[in-house]
């Protein structure tokens, strides 16, 4: 073991340390707040909905727990330093031979194990955890389903993936990493707009929104905030879970509001139009095209050190490879190492999201209500069993919206008279 692996292998168990010593503290604070409900909230959350969101949580935490021990840390350290990649990669030597087969197989093949590696978890997860609360409403064929779908979707959008990533080392030398960056910024912007279209609806209905009273005012609210957008649809969320949520997607004459069929079931038309306002404070305070470039910024920076490692024999032997990394196993590497070194950046991105989140309520406070947004997200943390008592640390660093107190203390400055 080289002084690279060391490194890996102190990182990674830090980075794991880290991570559940943040769940035990995460758990504890909110198991200690479990008999009462705070007091902005008693007028949506019951103590019997509140006791339920903390066993809820809890449950989430043993679970994250396992995750992390079982995934973050035993398969990430089997694959990367234990030897599995170049175990995997000299499998599809000895079967396949030198060329493109061999990457495509080393990818594929990595693909095959870390999705059987996941799927009890996954298969627990679903039937068991979001079954024990009420939530999921997804049936063994749905299950199935989806894996297929997936699958086949990764083999048709990962193969042309693996391929340019050969052609660029091959016809362009030292910077190959600069052409795959380029390549990447045009893939995440072709799949942005192709998304809503063509991949989402091979996993959920879409039926535009009906004529009514909600309809006329969205619509009124669309057309007040300069918004335009290919259509309004409602998804059938509940196929899968009980879980309500509205989003966004796409850009360009492509985006579309989408609205899950158990979030219209329980708000009102104006709560609705309240949360409405925030999905669309973040297009009108142009928080899309930041996180773009953000990502662009990030992945600049990644393929950049990628392509460093890329030629370095001593990365190449901390993985089991006698000089260089062969292109497949290159990528698998990426996606294997990446989350463990960036990991000390997640309270950054998370400060970052926490900010935006903030500027879409006041938006929506503007153009919208307050109050209404106040009683939609009241429902909302009752109906999705979300924790209203989480430790604050371990929200710090986690937690891409503000904790519920805060955000809802926040948002009722903007309700109270001038």
């Amino acid at each position: 073991m080289n002084a690279l692996a060391i490194a890996f292998l102190l990182l990674v168990a830090a980075a794991l340390a880290w991570r559940l010593w943040l769940l035990g503290r995460h758990a504890r604070h909110v198991e200690a707040h479990r008999e009462q409900v705070p007091t902005d909230f008693i007028d949506f959350v019951s103590l019997e909905s509140h006791r339920k969101a903390a066993d809820y949580t809890l449950a989430k935490a043993r679970f994250a727990r396992l995750e992390s021990i079982g995934v973050d840390g035993a398969f990430l350290l089997a694959m990367t330093i234990g030897g599995g990649l170049a175990w995997l990669d000299g499998a599809s030597v000895r079967w396949l031979g030198e060329g493109w087969s061999r990457d495509l197989a080393t990818v594929f093949g990595f693909a095959l194990i870390a999705g059987a590696v996941s799927l009890p978890l996954d298969a627990w997860r679903t039937f068991r955890l979001e079954a024990r609360y009420g939530f999921n409403q997804t049936t063994l064929a749905t299950f199935v389903g989806d894996l297929a779908k997936g699958a086949l979707l990764g083999a048709v959008l990962g193969a042309p993936i693996v391929l340019a990533l050969r052609a660029f080392v091959e016809a362009t030398g030292a910077w190959w990493w600069i052409w795959a960056w380029g390549a990447w910024i045009a893939f995440t912007l072709l799949m942005v707009a192709a998304y809503p279209r063509w991949i989402a609806p091979l996993f959920n209905r879409f039926t535009p929104l009906e004529p009514g009273d909600l309809r006329s005012r969205i619509e009124a609210l669309v057309a007040r905030c300069g918004f335009r957008a290919e259509g309004l649809f409602v998804m059938d969320g509940s196929r899968r879970s009980s879980h309500g949520n509205a989003y966004f997607t796409g850009f360009g004459r492509a985006k579309r509001i989408v609205f899950f069929d158990t979030l219209i079931e329980r708000l009102t038309p104006d709560e609705i139009s309240a949360v409405l306002a925030h999905e669309l404070g973040h297009y009108a305070r142009g928080h899309i095209p930041k996180i773009l470039a953000t990502r662009f910024a990030a992945a600049f920076v990644l393929l950049a050190a990628l392509g460093w490692a890329a030629g370095e024999p001593a990365v190449a032997q901390a993985l089991g490879f006698a000089e260089r990394l062969p292109t497949g196993a290159l990528l698998v590497a990426f996606l294997l190492v990446v989350p463990v070194v960036t990991f000390p950046l997640q309270p950054l991105t998370s400060l970052l999201s926490r900010r935006q989140e903030f500027e879409a309520d006041a938006f929506a406070a503007q153009h919208a209500s307050a109050e209404h947004l106040v009683s939609a997200l009241g429902k909302l943390y009752r109906d999705n069993a979300a924790t209203l008592t989480p430790d604050p640390l371990h929200s710090l660093v986690y937690d891409s919206h503000p904790p519920a107190a805060i955000r809802i203390a926040h948002l009722r400055q903007f309700a109270q008279p001038a």
